[in-house]
């Protein structure tokens, strides 16, 4: 009966436009955990701080305050929102969990409306925010959902270039030696399969963002289970699968996956969003190479094909629910000096230029910003030779107080000769000391909300 009630509720906010689904989006280390975490802390405040001046709800005075409630999908884990905070207030602070896994954490948001039609209703109106975390891994099997078994291993193995090709060389080893026509043999299965795991696992490492399968790097519950057991091969397509034969059990695992893994995950989560902030990390490719830089550009262009686009109307909200507005953020932007902002959002629109097209076709609203969800520096300016020179301070990660210029970064796309004369000398920082009275510090989160709900709180 608590579960009709809550669906009902649901549909009743719906159709009120008092609900919103906001998908975060980002691979791996873009700081989707910091993201939420900060949004959450940030609308906590709104009661007692002016933490939020460029949202126009907070600095026009009818923000009346937020406050968790609980989440309509109790199938769903509760995101970590108190454990994440007990990092940032420890001493010293340290940085979120990485998610791990799905979770869910739900907003009711009290405002003053403006809207004529709001008011003869009610003094007050309450807006009701579903904020999903994932692992920016499991994104990345999205596309799997287009292909079948033979068109994932020749896209697979026509990424074997560069690096890839190098860190591949177990694997491939131990793939030349198995026949794929013999009778199914799991061990051997397992042992390549194992191989191929640590092959994707060494691509995260040498930062590289596009592996495939996601879970395989990060199962979550699926953790030894068959289904995480196939790699891709080479095989004519024409071809017919030998009855028994390992050739075989690597398609069914294959179809399993896409079918219980995937096409669940994206029907559970994905299909049901209306509103979408895609982060970007720009400053760690930039340290790790022309193939790495790259290489996250072609791996956030396949994902953002996987995501439903179009203008939402009433009837499409309650029934066929589209994303209406997508927002791209830079992020880590205390991590460089303020004047090279405008930089990093040139970067980043050149970036997800492919990405921009293909939302842009469906006529939908868009946007690129650069933000910090948890302000980590402060920034200031050093004498040098009797010139002024903007600098950051912060503490690394390893309790290093340090006062840094992080460099230039680069308004374009950075051909290979960048890293060759140049290239970005980027620091991690921890997060600041702050009292648990106090919003965390941000750059721009306001203005990220403003974006993504503003328009709600009218």
């Amino acid at each position: 009966m608590k579960k009709i009630t809550q669906e009902v509720n649901d549909f009743i906010n719906r159709s009120m436009d008092t609900h919103v689904r906001i998908a975060v989006t980002g691979l791996s280390r873009a700081g989707k955990t910091a993201f939420i975490t900060s949004l959450v802390n940030q609308l906590l405040h709104t009661s007692t701080h002016d933490n939020l001046p460029l949202l126009a709800a907070a600095r026009d005075k009818r923000l009346i305050g937020a406050k968790r409630v609980p989440q309509s999908n109790m199938m769903v884990p509760r995101f970590a929102y108190d454990e994440a905070m007990e990092h940032t207030q420890q001493q010293p602070p340290k940085w979120p969990e990485p998610t791990r896994d799905v979770s869910e954490i739900r907003l009711a948001i009290k405002y003053k409306p403006k809207s004529k039609t709001k008011k003869l209703i009610s003094s007050t109106s309450t807006l009701h925010v579903d904020i999903i975390d994932y692992p920016g891994e499991w994104l990345l099997d999205l596309p799997l959902l287009d292909m079948n078994f033979h068109q994932w291993s020749v896209s697979q193995f026509a990424a074997l270039k560069g690096k890839r090709k190098e860190l591949a060389q177990d694997w491939l080893a131990k793939l030349d030696a198995l026949d794929l026509d013999a009778p199914l043999d799991e061990k051997k299965l397992s042992e390549v399969s194992e191989s191929y795991t640590q092959y994707l696992y060494a691509c995260k490492e040498a930062g590289l963002h596009w592996v495939q399968p996601g879970r395989f790097v990060l199962p979550g519950e699926l953790d030894g289970a068959p289904v995480l057991q196939f790699f891709p091969c080479r095989f004519n397509e024409e071809a017919k699968f030998v009855k028994g034969s390992n050739l075989e059990m690597l398609n069914a695992r294959y179809s399993q996956y896409q079918n219980k893994v995937v096409k669940a995950f994206y029907k559970h989560h994905f299909s049901t969003f209306d509103r979408q902030i895609v982060l970007v990390d720009c400053l760690q490719p930039l340290n790790a190479g022309y193939e790495a830089f790259h290489d996250m550009r072609h791996a956030l262009e396949q994902i953002m094909h996987s995501f439903r686009y179009g203008r939402s109307n009433m009837l499409k909200r309650l029934f066929a629910p589209r994303i209406d507005k997508v927002l791209f953020a830079a992020t880590k932007a205390d991590h460089v000096t303020p004047e090279q902002h405008p930089n990093l959002v040139s970067l980043l629109q050149q970036m997800v230029h492919p990405a921009w097209q293909n939302a842009s076709y469906e006529n939908i609203d868009m946007s690129c910003m650069t933000m910090a969800s948890i302000q980590a520096t402060k920034t200031g300016y050093i004498n040098q030779d009797g010139q002024s020179i903007p600098a950051l301070q912060g503490v690394t990660l390893d309790e290093r107080a340090i006062t840094v210029f992080p460099g230039e970064v680069p308004k374009k796309l950075p051909g290979e000769a960048y890293w060759e004369k140049q290239g970005f000398e980027f620091t991690a920082f921890r997060p600041q000391i702050v009292s648990q009275d106090d919003p965390l510090p941000h750059i721009r989160m306001d203005k990220a909300l403003d974006y993504l709900i503003g328009d709600k709180l009218k």
